[in-house]
């Protein structure tokens, strides 16, 4: 069962409302353990004073701020505790924003929070409020000694939060020598094209459980079959395939997914009633099946 990593309370005007904070989720990344090939021993790490070779303790060590090349302010840990920002148990909402004038950029981890002892109905308050309101609450708050910028915004019965990045801390796109400039120009077929692309892959709604993280599984599979002394035959790298003509790309684009689509409508179950073709021997396509109109938007 998740554990909360955080306990405090909302500040909302003069109301306080008790909450746990739990991260929302957990990662599955394969970790590897450095060894030496010769033994298989797992390598130690140790910190080594490159001036005279020797190993340092840590007692030894204390932080450095490098200013120019080799050149260093030293900062003690007592300096930056007096910077710490002040220990609160509380998470001072500032304002309320839409939800779409938050650029995805912004945003860090996520988190889950839910009601303290006792606060279930002032939470559920909270959370009825901002759900009728459709705002989302842009707040403060100390965690492990850092002060974090912070988004709640309501995820069914629960409040959500997201950590999020300082403006200065988001890289300007317009900084990139390599973004495309007003010299390169578009004709209106391509743009046609390209637009009848993405409503040809356009989904009725975002599920996220159709996707999965596959290079993982294909190393977790490979670890497997190498525990079971099984032999590896690896595949030859592929050619980067060269740049096609835009218009080619695009026809060819257009003619594939209209195939997939043709498939994965052949492979739905007819409705008792439902016409089973329309006169030419192919099945009739839905409004929703292709892509126009009617379609849902996915929840934010």
């Amino acid at each position: 069962m998740p554990r909360s990593i955080w306990t405090g309370a909302i500040s909302f005007g003069l109301v306080n409302v008790p909450v746990k904070l739990y991260s929302a989720v957990s990662k599955k990344t394969v970790r590897f353990h450095q060894l030496h090939e010769t033994d298989g021993v797992r390598i130690q790490q140790k910190r080594v004073c490159p001036a005279d070779g020797e190993e340092v303790a840590w007692d030894d060590i204390v932080k450095g701020y490098e200013i120019s090349p080799d050149r260093y302010v030293v900062v003690t840990s007592e300096e930056l505790e007096a910077l710490d920002p002040k220990k609160t148990r509380t998470i001072d909402i500032e304002e309320f924003v839409e939800l779409d004038e938050i650029d995805p950029l912004y945003y860090d981890h996520p988190y889950f929070l839910l009601p303290g002892q006792g606060a279930t109905k002032p939470y559920k308050l909270l959370v009825t409020a901002m759900e009728k309101a459709g705002k989302v609450a842009i707040a403060r708050v100390v965690i492990r000694t850092k002060e974090q910028l912070v988004a709640i915004r309501p995820l069914g019965e629960v409040l959500a939060m997201a950590t999020m990045n300082f403006h200065d801390e988001v890289v300007d796109p317009e900084s990139f020598d390599d973004a495309p400039g007003d010299d390169v120009e578009t004709t209106k077929r391509e743009v046609d094209m390209a637009e009848q692309l993405i409503e040809s892959l356009t989904a009725e709604e975002f599920d996220p459980e159709k996707y999965h993280d596959t290079y993982r599984e294909a190393v977790l599979d490979l670890i497997e079959k190498k525990a079971e002394g099984q032999e590896i035959v690896l595949q030859p790298a592929e050619e980067p395939e060269k740049v096609p003509d835009l218009m080619a790309a695009l026809e060819a684009s257009l003619a594939a997914a209209k195939k997939d689509g043709d498939e994965a409508d052949a492979k739905k179950p007819r409705r008792r009633g439902a016409t089973a073709s329309n006169g030419s021997g192919g099945s009739k396509k839905s409004t929703a099946a292709s892509g126009r109109g009617g379609r849902s938007k996915s929840k934010r």
